[in-house]
């Protein structure tokens, strides 16, 4: 099974980038679609990004679609979120996860994942 770790959250300025980091280990991490999830206080955790198995295939959630880039690297067992021209409304801890998908299948929904790392808080705050 598939262990994933976040890093890279931080606090940033109105407008300012920052770029997240999802590394996983212990299976074959081309096997898996990975998205991205965030959860403010207060609000259900909501979708951000996805990324099929090898990374042709890619979804956004709307609020994010002009300013996020999912990308991943298999190489390096990594998936990236770049985040910029960030908002305070993007405050939250942000959430990798995976599911083991055919082709260029993805997923949108928090219950279609069954591995979660454990967030990293990003504050977008002046």
């Amino acid at each position: 099974q598939v262990q994933l770790v976040e890093s890279g959250g931080g606090l940033v300025l109105p407008g300012g980038s920052l770029r997240l980091s999802c590394a996983a280990s212990g299976d074959t991490f081309s096997d898996y679609a990975v998205g991205w999830f965030r959860q403010a206080p207060g609000k259900e955790r909501e979708f951000v990004a996805a990324i099929s198995r090898r990374g042709g295939n890619l979804d956004y959630a709307d609020s994010v679609s002009s300013r996020f880039t999912i990308s991943r690297d298999n190489a390096k067992n990594s998936v990236y979120l770049q985040m910029n021209s960030l908002k305070p409304e993007d405050t939250a801890v942000y959430y990798c996860a995976a599911t083991i998908r055919r082709g260029n299948s993805i997923a949108s929904k928090t219950y279609e994942y069954d591995k979660w790392g454990q967030g990293t808080q990003v504050t977008v705050s002046s």
